[in-house]
């Protein structure tokens, strides 16, 4: 499988390619200098709606459960509950396994009881086994590890609070 392209760049160009009805494996076709083909009638390989062109290239990459995955993450809210969603946002889905990170750990907590609701209602609209797990990470915290006045082998920060 190719590297991930972050410009979006050889997307645009599939994109492209499945709306003129060039398979998506084929490279494009070069043009030959030469006399110009003369014009035909419409078949299945003219242009058709990128809509349809979109849909047919995410159903061949096989990446349907991902894109409908993020499509529902779209609707948080809807999914967790205003008061949840307030203090939550996913983070991130790899290998079916997708990460949520909270405010604070207090609704961490309330979000890993809700999580084999949540995960039920996803793989109900996604389909059984899109999604085998949440991970739920509550805030960021600073590290006390690194620096110039950190001690190697002392107790860290609580060295410092009486």
């Amino acid at each position: 499988m190719p590297d991930h392209d972050p410009s979006g760049v050889e997307l645009a160009r599939l994109i492209a390619r499945n709306a003129q009805g060039v398979p998506a494996a084929s490279p494009p076709a070069r043009k030959k200098p030469g006399k110009p083909k003369p014009s035909k009638q419409r078949n299945a390989a003219d242009p058709q709606p990128l809509g349809e062109a979109l849909d047919e290239l995410i159903a061949s990459r096989g990446w349907s459960t991902e894109v409908n995955l993020h499509h529902l993450l779209g609707r948080w809210d809807d999914l967790v509950g205003p008061a949840n969603a307030e203090h939550s946002r996913p983070e991130g889905f790899h290998e079916r396994v997708l990460t949520v990170r909270t405010d604070s750990t207090a609704w961490a907590t309330n979000l890993r009881l809700l999580a084999p609701a949540i995960l039920a209602r996803l793989n109900e609209q996604l389909g059984d086994g899109s999604v085998v797990r949440i991970v739920v990470k509550g805030p960021d915290a600073p590290t006390w590890k690194h620096g110039r006045r950190s001690v190697r082998d002392g107790r860290g920060p609580r060295d410092t609070y009486g």
